[in-house]
């Protein structure tokens, strides 16, 4: 594995926290909308993340429909009742996969991830056109 798979494993791993982070202190201070709406895009944003962790070679269009993808099961599986079963046992499940379907839910994963996708290829773009010295 190169030197590089690594490096960019890290630093989706610490965006992937800083996201966390920001999640957990709007949930502190925040009330209402903006606390539920907030941690779905944030935890979409999260999912963004992990994907380079898991593949850190994954482009960000790719990254990007993947994350977007398992948000997506994750919130029409709540239609099943099993996430609602099993995060009454267990705090863990609640929060990673939730306990009741909302269709505004489907909207807000994407306001969490198309922002990072645009970032990134913005930032890609600017790695292969910078000029040289």
């Amino acid at each position: 594995m190169l030197r590089t798979d690594w490096t960019r494993r890290l630093l989706a791993l610490a965006a992937a926290i800083a996201v966390l982070a920001i999640a957990l202190l709007i949930r502190a201070l925040a009330d209402g909308p903006l606390e539920q709406h907030s941690g779905t895009a944030l935890y979409a944003s999260m999912i963004y993340a992990g994907v380079f962790v898991l593949r850190p070679r994954t482009t960000p269009l790719v990254a990007g429909a993947a994350a977007i993808a398992f948000c997506w099961l994750v919130e029409l599986s709540q239609l099943t009742g099993v996430p609602a079963y099993l995060s009454e046992h267990s705090l863990l499940a609640r929060l990673a996969r939730g306990v009741a379907y909302d269709p505004l839910d489907m909207l807000w994963y994407p306001a969490g991830v198309l922002p990072l996708v645009a970032v990134h290829l913005l930032m890609l773009a600017r790695l292969v056109v910078r000029p040289g010295p």
